[in-house]
């Protein structure tokens, strides 16, 4: 039997999480306390609850898969460590969101990968104050279906989202892969609810922009 005070081993794998024990965690509050109390499960509850949308961020950001390994790790151990410095001011996971930006951010920076970056003003149409575009964008969507297609359409939007510059591709897969609300994004990443809902509008534009000429092409 493990002592109380032993840490459990936590194992995380690329893209998968493998807890030593399971237990169903009903509440962000419930784990937050385990947390808290030094519960031996809560740090693979944790892992569990958290650890594949941890590092699925982590992999938007840096682009690679041992960073995004070593950071959802390293935000995972930090959140586990500093718990108490959660006030529950905002959602637990809008806090360990933010923890796993900036240790994703970390990693990118230290190996200054910015070759594949593009800048969205050379590549959206023109924007109007009201934040839209001048430009009509094309209707592809009745072709979306065409079998051949969708294998190939999934590999340019990823590719899309991928070229993004990693504060706009972060706050588009927090938005619309992670489900995230405007402002548990903007808690998570420190910036204006303003500047979310700019750069989910328009990384939306430049993934819906890369998408279209695929199609004028295929």
């Amino acid at each position: 039997m493990r002592g109380r005070d032993e840490a459990p081993p936590v194992t995380l794998r690329v893209g998968s999480v493998t807890a030593v024990e399971t237990r169903k965690v009903d509440t962000d509050a419930a784990l937050v306390e385990g947390l808290r109390r030094d519960d031996p499960e809560a740090p693979e509850l944790l892992v569990e609850t958290f650890g594949d949308r941890v590092y699925r961020l982590a992999l938007r950001i840096t682009g690679s898969n041992e960073d995004a390994e070593e950071a959802a790790q390293d935000a995972l151990w930090t959140a586990a460590r500093k718990i108490h410095t959660f006030k529950g001011e905002s959602a637990f996971g809008s806090w360990l969101y933010r923890i796993a930006a900036n240790a994703a951010y970390q990693k990118l920076r230290a190996r200054k990968a910015k070759a594949h970056e593009v800048a969205l003003d050379d590549v959206l149409p023109s924007l109007d104050g009201d934040g839209q575009h001048f430009e009509p964008m094309d209707d592809w969507s009745n072709r979306v279906d065409e079998q051949a297609l969708q294998g190939e359409m999934r590999r340019v939007l990823t590719d899309a989202i991928d070229s993004l510059p990693p504060d706009y591709r972060t706050a588009l897969v927090l938005h619309d892969v992670e489900g995230l609300s405007n402002p548990d994004i903007a808690e998570s990443l420190a910036i204006s609810l303003p500047a979310v809902k700019s750069r989910v509008h328009r990384s939306r534009l430049f993934v819906r922009k890369r998408l279209a000429e695929y199609m004028k092409s295929a």
